[in-house]
């Protein structure tokens, strides 16, 4: 039986590319492929993929956020995520919402193909060059993200502050999350209390920090 995989990520050449080459592989099929989190869970939804490769850095719903809703409401689907990102942060941040396997972009195709059997498999895949610093420096790391204020938020409030740091209107987000302005107004105030920030430009500059987003368009 085939490997049904779904792919996210926000740039359309690495969505083709690896589209094609895992449709030639004999025990891959590509269900379906998108350029954002929140799509990607409602496809997940939809389709029950095996396994999710996830980009992390994604406008709307980041893959983090992402992966950690897919693993809530879906156990038995697997994520793996596809980034340039090797920093600790990151790294910690997908395991702790429960990717199975992190791999980078530079990586070859073979070892795509290997991470996927192994978390398909029920195992847990790291590309080698992350391997020393997971080892390392994971849980004295996870220690610290527990520790911090970022910790304190609930996932609606993680949202919010993505999509202000966007540079969203309250009514383009009340609207983006089928709530009311309200809702999203004291969303925001509980967030920056609990954050202890005082203006929309240090939300920016904190999600920035943190992952959630970034100032590239």
């Amino acid at each position: 039986m085939n490997i049904r995989v779904l792919l996210v990520d926000d740039h359309a050449i690495i969505r083709e590319g690896l589209h094609s080459l895992l449709e030639k592989h004999p025990e891959m099929e590509v269900v379906a492929d998108t350029d954002d989190g929140r799509k990607a869970f409602d496809l997940v939804q939809e389709l029950l993929p095996d396994i999710v490769i996830m980009d992390i850095t994604m406008r709307g719903l980041n893959g983090i956020e992402a992966t950690r809703r897919i693993i809530s409401e879906f156990p038995a689907v697997k994520v793996i995520a596809l980034s340039i990102h090797s920093k600790r942060r990151y790294i910690a941040d997908m395991l702790s919402a429960g990717a199975a396997g992190y791999i980078l972009k530079e990586c070859l195709f073979d070892e795509l193909v290997q991470a996927i059997k192994a978390v398909a498999a029920g195992r847990r895949y790291l590309s080698p060059r992350i391997t020393d610093i997971v080892v390392n420096d994971y849980v004295k790391h996870l220690s610290a993200i527990v520790d911090s204020p970022f910790e304190a938020l609930k996932t609606r409030e993680r949202e919010v502050l993505q999509l202000v740091a966007e540079g969203k209107s309250t009514k383009q987000i009340a609207l983006e999350l089928h709530v009311s302005t309200k809702t999203i107004e004291a969303n925001r105030r509980q967030v920056m209390e609990k954050l202890h920030v005082h203006s929309i430009a240090e939300l920016t500059k904190y999600a920035v920090r943190e992952g959630l987003t970034t100032l590239e368009t």
